[in-house]
């Protein structure tokens, strides 16, 4: 294909695959309808909405429509006690439910009797409380969406994505078949540095967003698609904190540690157990009102059975009918006290009868939280709900992360408002084309395969650059940045057209410089920890264009820094000790060289360094060495800061200026035309214009562009001032 069709198939759009519903339920409201039908044309679809807006009952109807249209039955998994629930819901609004039989047009049963289906009876599933699957183990989420990877229909419904999680999108994705999720993540986040979660890069919001619009419904209100939010008004949710203060212990320490981790929070648990259960049901025993109490272990329930008698237990131990029938005896108010485990109870029930909530024992996880709190907290709820959160001076730490994650939720939702549900959300398509020229430089804002096509053939003497590395770093929001692809084949099928037209603009015998280095992978995103050989096949796309491979620079890096700024697992001195086949060595850069190779060498345009005084043997002696040790990481033009928008990563493939300056004075004659694909703030440019070549360059990120004009005048002005004096 050629470039224009290739960056039109970038952009990332679901293809619908469903049908055109007919006669929807009546029961369902103007904004239950669009949902539906939406969902009914995509054929595959999820459904992310806030508690208490119908999605029983969306979920059901798109049951009933996609079996009227392919009269085959229809699977809906659900959480444990949730299928006598739904099934109630179908009877209501006059949508039969069976239980799993084999037989029926639309079946249910919970996640957990996944191996005792026959699977092969269906072609459409609903996964209802679809977050369910972060709280499987790997082999079971793999299960859930390698079984049904050839359904013709399929639909996911849940709450709001996990605030703190954000790529867990790509369950959802990889399940519809829309996206792998490792392709997801490569696509639109960055791994933070020490860490083993990833973030959306700067500069993928919208379009991220965007992409899930095509595939799903996002909505805490009616309002946020455009319907009227009457009649959805939640009460008041009061959070009532209580603190306890823990007892001196002898330990040596004037006072107890007010911070815990993941190493000694059980233990932690257990030391502070009986202050918190007896406030626990101090709370529960003076009042006569239906209490859920939310508890991490297990002797913490046998202690406060004791404490509050008429008190009912779901444990994980229970048999599978006993749990489901002790939570339905709680919601139909048949009991008043519940005790149980958030990974128990926190999706799927309805327990809009009860308005109160005791957290006795708090753990990091604000989804946990969340979705817990909302089993009471929803639409329909008519009451003032409190939810009572017990810590302990020892926990500080605790119910401080639980606010950061709600204020990081809240800042998420307003995102997924925006974009989500806002039609201009897709990567610019387009860039305005400026032109910077004197007589000894040219510096064009475009996208380098477009300028590139514009340059004489065999015109350049010598090229270096930087190119973007793969899809580790998103600088700009269009579309034609090669940092933005969905994948490593991606991006390179994507510089081939560059690295066509660069071969021919290359005089014959010439040099082309490519700066680069190897790539970290991490196991939650490439399923694997090693390394990416992006150096290694960088080389093999130059020789596949035509290059012959020349030379190569190793530049050395310091590990120390390396290991401080990224605090990687495979340089840490303590993973020696713990399992040194983990550890490694220090990444260095690369800068591999390559010569167009045709006609013959009697033809070709030497470069002559006659100038011994500018080049001398002790010179050259040093820069022959395969390795550079002495170059510095800050030796970069010092107002790149002033090129970034808040949104950039904080890579600006910042090639060092003793670097260009060896390649360039090296591997080029005076007044000669030095060019770069990729000019950035325009360092290539800066430092061949100071060794009196001429240069010429592209640069597609209009900051950037700017910045490099700058840089390029105050290098022609200084050259100025030389000949006045």
């Amino acid at each position: 294909m050629d470039y224009k069709e290739f960056i039109k198939n970038k952009v990332k759009t679901f293809k619908q695959s469903g049908f055109e519903p007919k006669n929807l339920n009546s029961n369902l409201f103007d904004f239950q309808k669009h949902i539906v039908k939406k969902a009914c044309n995509a054929g595959k679809y999820a459904i992310f909405a806030d508690c208490g807006l119908g999605k029983t009952l969306m979920q059901l109807e798109w049951a009933s429509q996609v079996y009227n249209h392919t009269k085959k039955p229809v699977l809906i998994l659900a959480p444990l006690a949730v299928s006598a629930q739904t099934i109630n819901e179908g009877v209501k609004f006059g949508i039969k439910v069976s239980k799993y039989d084999g037989v029926s047009p639309i079946q249910i049963t919970n996640y957990e009797q996944i191996e005792n289906i026959d699977l092969s009876f269906f072609d459409s599933i609903v996964l209802d409380e679809s977050s369910i699957l972060k709280n499987f183990t790997g082999k079971l989420k793999n299960k859930i969406i390698d079984s049904f990877e050839n359904y013709s229909y399929k639909l996911a419904c849940t709450a709001t994505p996990a605030p703190n999680d954000l790529n867990e999108i790509g369950n959802h994705a990889e399940f519809l078949n829309v996206m792998d999720s490792a392709d997801m993540r490569m696509r639109w986040f960055v791994r933070d540095e020490g860490m083993n979660n990833y973030r959306l890069k700067g500069h993928a919001d919208s379009d991220f967003y965007g992409w899930i619009s095509t595939w799903s419904t996002v909505l805490r209100t009616p309002s946020d698609i455009g319907f009227n939010s009457k009649g959805y008004e939640l009460p008041a949710l009061n959070i009532l904190e209580k603190t306890i203060e823990t007892k001196a212990r002898s330990n040596g320490k004037l006072f107890n540690d007010n911070a815990v981790n993941a190493t000694n929070f059980n233990q932690e648990l257990r030391l502070t157990k009986i202050e918190r259960m007896s406030e626990v049901a101090e709370i529960v025993n003076n009042s006569k009102e239906n209490f859920i109490i939310w508890i991490k272990q297990n002797e913490e329930a046998d202690y406060l059975k004791k404490l509050i008698p008429e008190a009912v237990e779901v444990r994980g131990s229970d048999k599978q009918e006993i749990k489901e029938q002790r939570l339905l005896d709680f919601a139909n108010n048949k009991t008043r006290v519940l005790i149980t485990k958030t990974k128990i109870a926190q999706f799927g029930m309805n327990f809009q009868n009860c308005n109160n909530q005791i957290f006795a024992s708090l753990d990091f996880s604000f989804e946990s939280l969340y979705q817990a709190v909302r089993r009471s907290y929803r639409f329909g709820q008519e009451n003032e709900v409190n939810i009572y959160i017990i810590t302990t001076d020892t926990m500080t730490n605790v119910i401080n992360t639980i606010h950061n994650k709600q204020n990081m939720f809240n800042e998420m939702m307003s995102k997924i408002t925006k974009y989500v549900n806002n039609a201009d959300y897709k990567l610019k398509m387009d860039y305005e084309m400026r032109i910077f020229e004197t007589d000894r430089v040219k510096l064009v804002n475009a996208d380098c395969v477009d300028f590139s096509k514009t340059i004489e053939s065999e015109s350049i003497d010598l090229s270096v650059f930087s190119p973007p590395f793969s899809t580790l770093f998103t600088y700009s929001d269009n579309i034609h940045d090669m940092g933005n692809c969905e994948s490593d084949d991606e991006f390179f099928a994507q510089n081939e057209y560059l690295l066509k037209e660069l071969y021919r603009i290359m005089k014959n015998s010439r040099l082309v410089c490519i700066h680069s280095k190897d790539l970290a992978r991490y196991k939650n995103s490439s399923g694997y920890t090693g390394l990416y050989d992006f150096t290694g096949l960088y080389h093999k796309a130059m020789e596949s264009a035509g290059f012959k491979y020349h030379s190569k620079i190793t530049i050395w890096t310091d590990p120390v820094l390396e290991m401080q700024r990224t605090k990687t697992q495979r340089l840490l001195y303590k993973q020696v000790t713990k399992d040194s086949t983990y550890s490694g060595v220090g990444l260095p850069e690369y800068v591999t060289i390559f010569r167009k190779w045709e006609g013959e060498e009697s033809e070709w345009n030497p470069v002559t360094n006659k100038n011994k005084s500018n080049f001398d043997l002790d010179t050259w002696q040093k820069w022959a060495s395969p390795v550079w040790f002495d170059i510095k990481r800050t030796d970069v033009l010092n107002n790149y800061k002033a090129a970034k928008d808040p949104k950039d990563e904080k890579h600006i493939a910042p090639l060092q200026l003793e670097v260009i300056k060896r390649l360039v004075a090296m591997w080029s004659n005076p007044d000669e035309l030095v060019y770069t694909p990729f000019a950035g703030i325009g360092s290539e440019l800066f430092e061949s214009l100071k060794l009196g070549r001429r240069a010429i360059g592209s640069e597609l990120k209009p900051e950037y562009f700017d910045t490099a004009v700058n840089n390029i005048k105050s290098v022609l002005e200084s050259e100025k001032q030389k000949v006045l004096f």
